[in-house]
């Protein structure tokens, strides 16, 4: 620390203050404080002038203090109501958890995690939210009858779903991809390569995903479809082979497989190595994410493409307009075929 005539020098240390801004801008604090609000009532020259200033000086804007005269937190929460190992087991939460970070990153706004698989945590975690800590809440991977969405509304807390939120599609914002076309046309190519009777692993009946899915791959097969073709699953890998090894007890004939998760279609080409079927010889396998395992797999998997970090975006675009004020808006994202070996 420089020393001078016996005396420690501190001001190397001093961080620049609104005042410093405002001398070096040669406008009022006031004004700067506007400036640093939203620019509302400021003169373009002094907006150019203090924008300078702050440049210059190296001012880095006091966030509590800035809570204090706005009444927000300046945060928003990622919210997923799923088991905390599902956060690591699922490649497609950690998608959506970096592109949500850094889309408020560009924004200076810190995202926090928040993981709420059980009663006590969904109780925990909607108290701290409702007093304020966070401006709104990312919802991630939202069942039919989770409590939380309610329990949200009921606290006024700005909230948009990731896929739409059963039961209050009509009461808050969300962004999907578009499940149920998405399911459709992997249907559709499977038929197209040859394949005659074709299956699907569901995702939870009680989601989004799992409902739509299976709407779309019903509709690609009009009067084939053929509901001992169909057996459920939760997303997990585990769950995956467990349905596929359902399905082969259930319709050895079966040639295709349409799975509503990448996760799944990991588990259920476990099941048919395990049964001694060749992919895509015996069995063409198609899944539905993409989220980067797809390609690890073998063989690399066929999937339809979920634009994740254009969710994420939309979704942290869409929260702050409600966050100062605006109605919820809804929004449909297209998915896209990626084909790889798998069928």
């Amino acid at each position: 620390m420089p020393v001078r005539s016996g005396v420690v020098d501190t001001t190397a240390r001093r961080r620049p203050t609104i005042r410093d801004v405002a001398a070096a801008a040669g406008v009022s604090r006031g004004t700067v404080s506007r400036v640093l609000n939203g620019g509302h009532w400021v003169s373009p020259e002094a907006l150019v002038a203090v924008q300078e200033a702050i440049r210059t000086t190296g001012y880095s804007a006091n966030q509590h203090a800035r809570s204090l005269v706005t009444g927000r937190a300046n945060s928003v929460a990622f919210l997923l109501t799923e088991p905390q190992h599902l956060l690591f087991e699922d490649p497609t939460f950690s998608i959506l958890l970096r592109a949500a970070a850094e889309a408020l990153a560009a924004r200076e706004m810190p995202l926090l995690l928040m993981v709420a698989g059980t009663q006590q945590e969904r109780r925990r975690i909607t108290d701290y939210v409702a007093a304020g800590h966070v401006d709104g809440v990312l919802l991630i991977s939202s069942h039919r009858g989770n409590p939380v969405v309610g329990d949200l509304l009921r606290q006024g807390v700005p909230t948009i779903a990731c896929g739409e939120p059963l039961g209050y599609e009509d009461r808050i914002g969300w962004v999907s991809a578009d499940d149920e076309g998405g399911a459709r046309r992997m249907t559709e190519h499977l038929l197209a390569r040859g394949r005659s009777r074709v299956a699907t692993i569901t995702g939870p009946m009680d989601t989004p995903g799992g409902l739509r899915r299976l709407a779309g791959f019903r509709a690609a097969l009009g009067d084939a479809y053929d509901e001992a073709l169909v057996a459920h699953g939760d997303y997990s890998r585990a769950s995956g082979q467990a349905a596929m090894r359902e399905l082969l007890e259930r319709r050895p004939d079966l040639d295709a497989v349409f799975v509503a998760s990448d996760l799944m279609a990991a588990g259920a080409l476990v099941a048919l190595r395990e049964a001694g079927r060749s992919v895509p010889g015996d069995v063409a396998v198609g899944g539905f994410d993409d989220s980067g395992l797809a390609a690890t797999l073998e063989p690399p998997l066929t999937t339809m493409r979920q634009p994740f970090e254009r969710i994420a975006s939309e979704m942290v675009r869409l929260l702050l307009e409600v966050v100062e004020g605006a109605e919820p808006a809804r929004i449909t994202l297209p998915t896209a075929l990626v084909e790889r070996a798998s069928a």
